[in-house]
């Protein structure tokens, strides 16, 4: 399994795209949990760090430092 490299404030791509139709969801909280934010709809969801880093598809944009 490819080692997935992700940070605060990246904008991902999930294998599913949410309902209101985006696909691209922003990291706003990294820690035992992962919060994510849809770009569409602005719905925020948390998952635990494995699910997350099993159901994101890759990176899109870098985030600020």
């Amino acid at each position: 399994m490819i080692n997935k490299e992700f940070a605060l404030h990246d904008v991902v791509e999930m294998k599913k795209q949410h309902p209101c139709g985006e696909n691209r969801w922003k990291i706003i909280r990294m820690g035992m949990d992962v919060r994510i934010k849809c770009l569409g709809c602005e719905h925020s969801v948390m998952l635990p760090r494995k699910d997350f880093a099993k159901k994101m598809k890759k990176v899109l944009e870098h985030g600020s430092a």
